[in-house]
């Protein structure tokens, strides 16, 4: 498979392409062509053209999950893209909200793409197979010494309730490789151990080699972290543990965290940037 990056908060040095805080990844598998994810606005549909890679031939497209910073590009590939369907948790189109320091800042998708293209969107529940050697899974495993730190994201539940998001609009894109599964979660938003652990025991036998996405490790604050350098080593450490022997890691995962995992995580470790292409 191969993986191109239109999309990530950074972008290779020299390759002219605009970076923003989102992700989006363009998929060519078994002569399909997938879209996950289309980051913030439509930025990454003009990186799509600079790479060369033709939008409108979009077969299928998946929402990790509903946050802005993935879903609000759709506008732009809902122009250039008439055809392909965005499959989605339900749930992924609910009130979430960030905890700034002075208000609820709303981050869920923009009510315009919900409300005029909901004939593009298709909620699927369980293991739900997309096409031949490829899945959207569902997060079933929910540890709480793995469990994602993020303390800020929540959901509105009435007029003034806000309560912790439990990330159930939230999936991963499994693909089968030829050296074992690969796992997309482009925020890791329950913790990235864990699903990869709820992927494993939903598919009894096989092993995960790649885990590629956000690991939502990074804060605003001092630190650049939402955890402990301990949290992220033990994270490194469970992965290696579970059979993961290559990360592709960036967007909500923040420099400082990044560092940490290369540093336990060893050469598998790899930054994700605008306008990599991976062979996977």
């Amino acid at each position: 498979m191969k993986v191109t990056v239109l999309m990530e908060n950074t972008a290779l040095e020299g390759c002219g392409l605009t970076p923003e805080h989102g992700l989006s990844l363009y998929i060519q598998y078994r002569g399909k062509k997938l879209l996950l994810d289309a980051g913030s606005s439509g930025k990454f549909a003009d990186n799509a053209q600079a790479l060369g890679v033709d939008l409108s031939g979009v077969e299928l497209a998946a929402l990790s999950h509903g946050h802005y910073d993935h879903a609000d590009g759709l506008r732009r590939f809902f122009q250039v893209n008439d055809r392909a369907k965005v499959y989605l948790r339900p749930g992924a189109e609910g009130p979430y909200f960030a905890k700034d320091p002075d208000a609820y800042r709303f981050i869920g998708i923009g009510r315009d793409i919900w409300e005029n293209t909901r004939d593009r969107f298709v909620e699927v529940e369980g293991l739900y197979p997309l096409l031949e050697g490829a899945w959207l899974v569902p997060e079933t495993v929910h540890d709480p010494a793995f469990a994602g730190q993020a303390a800020d994201l929540l959901v509105k539940r009435g007029e003034d309730d806000f309560v912790p998001d439990d990330y159930r609009h939230e999936q991963s894109l499994v693909l089968e490789g030829e050296r074992g599964l690969v796992v997309f979660n482009s925020c890791s938003h329950g913790g990235i151990v864990n699903i990869v652990r709820g992927v494993l025991e939903q598919f009894p036998g096989k092993k995960v080699f790649v885990a590629v996405g956000g690991f939502h490790m990074f804060s605003r604050g001092k630190s650049g972290m939402n955890c402990t350098p301990e949290y992220v080593f033990r994270v490194a450490d469970a992965l290696k543990e579970l059979g993961v022997e290559e990360i592709y890691t960036g967007h909500c995962t923040g420099e400082t965290a990044l560092e940490l995992l290369q540093e336990r995580f060893g050469p598998g470790c790899h930054a994700l940037a605008t306008g990599q292409v991976l062979s996977l």
